[in-house]
């Protein structure tokens, strides 16, 4: 597993942080890692949400390289869009976040 952790600036923490802090996007997690890879339609019926809504999730999960994806065609000429766990090991301690602060580009509202 790559260690991210020690190259993590502070605007990709607080996307990742975003990103988990759903429940939708924490049972994608969850569903991926303990069942591997798998394609959209049959995830979204796996977790009992619409495609549309599961899109939406893997997206912003994509966005924060927590998960890839790859289209890939059936042996019946269909495209699946096959989604997967990134691999990632962030642990999150006080230097990290003291590093990762210092490195942020927003602005504080």
């Amino acid at each position: 597993m790559t260690d991210k952790s020690q190259h993590l600036q502070g605007d990709q923490l607080l996307a990742m942080l975003a990103a988990l802090s759903n429940p939708h996007r924490l049972r994608i997690m969850g569903m991926l890692t303990s069942h591997g890879r798998n394609y959209v339609s049959q995830l979204a019926r796996e977790l009992g949400i619409s495609r549309p809504l599961l899109h939406l999730h893997l997206q912003k999960l994509e966005d924060a390289g927590l998960v890839t994806s790859q289209m890939e065609l059936s042996a019946d000429g269909k495209a699946l869009n096959f989604f997967e766990v990134a691999p990632f090991d962030v642990r999150l301690t006080p230097t990290l976040l003291a590093a990762a602060a210092a490195t942020l580009t927003d602005q504080p509202e």
